[in-house]
């Protein structure tokens, strides 16, 4: 597979205002960069501006920490936030799981067969089901066990396990533990969850039932980053598959993990590519 030119990604988002993609334009054009993919947007309730910005690494006369340092001063001009990665840098992802394997089967492989190229140094497990798969793919598991009684502990051996591999995304694939407080804000921005859409129409044991009881005509799944706030943090993406009356209850759960695979796949992407611009709890994908 042909790897595509190096290119430098800029993400930057500040209160609206006239003169900002002249501004940002002019400081990439005085140094020479050649911009091969820009995208705006302007949230009209927040009056927050985003923009997302690719510059061929090869057109600009110096390096990333360079570019960081000069885009800086432009970042603080405006008052902004802003990111500036490197698609030289290869992209390491964690994948935290329990028993349901879908999710993990599909990652696997896509990164197997190319379609996702990415590093997984880690699957981290509260159970030691998906051992098999993962080893078969040369990645190391890790089996941490989660007692009733001893989870802060085994939280704190999984949170060293995942800083040892300084991730750019942790997944939770279908992983059925709680993060705490503490991890959610050291993972802010990096850790990704898939849940079924029937949030929060079906809480508790058995949506699908609950859910076939009523007769739903679509099922969906949604990919977020955690926060403290169980499912509630921002959503990055979300698709839904259409049930019939004739589905049963198998059914609609087979085709509940289909969608979730797409869905979990499309925005760990789009995380990893830099696409996924935070404000509050809400994200501009572009």
């Amino acid at each position: 597979m042909t790897q595509p030119e190096r290119r430098y990604v800029i993400t930057f988002g500040c209160p609206d205002r006239t003169g900002i993609v002249a501004r940002i334009s002019q400081f990439l054009a005085h140094a020479g960069g050649w911009i091969v993919e820009a995208a705006y947007h302007t949230d009209q309730d927040t009056g927050w501006f985003f923009t997302r910005q690719e510059v061929l690494a090869s057109s600009l006369p110096f390096g990333m920490d360079a570019l960081r340092a000069q885009f800086a001063e432009v970042a603080a001009e405006l008052g902004g936030e802003w990111t500036v990665t490197d698609t030289g840098e290869r992209r390491r992802v964690v994948i935290l799981v329990s028993k349901e394997a879908h999710c993990l089967y599909d990652l696997l492989g896509r990164v197997a067969s190319g379609e996702l190229d990415v590093d997984i140094p880690a699957v981290i497990g509260n159970h030691a089901s998906l051992a098999g798969i993962t080893e078969a793919h040369g990645i190391p598991f890790h089996h941490v066990e989660f007692p009733r009684d001893g989870k802060e502990t085994a939280f704190a051996e999984v949170c060293s396990l995942v800083a040892s591999h300084d991730p750019h995304a942790i997944v939770l694939a279908r992983f059925m533990q709680i993060l705490p407080v503490e991890l959610c804000t050291e993972w802010a921005g990096r850790a990704l969850n898939i849940h079924h859409s029937f949030l929060p129409s079906f809480v508790g044991a058995k949506p699908y039932h609950q859910a076939h009881l009523r007769g739903v005509k679509l099922v969906g799944a949604t990919c977020h980053y955690v926060t403290a706030e169980l499912d509630a943090g921002p959503i990055v993406e979300q698709d839904v598959i259409r049930v019939g009356h004739a589905d049963s209850i198998p059914d609609m759960v087979r085709k509940g993990r289909d969608i979730e695979k797409v869905v979990l796949a499309r925005g760990l992407r789009w995380h990893l590519e830099n696409r996924v611009l935070v404000h509050g709890n809400k994200t501009v994908v572009f």
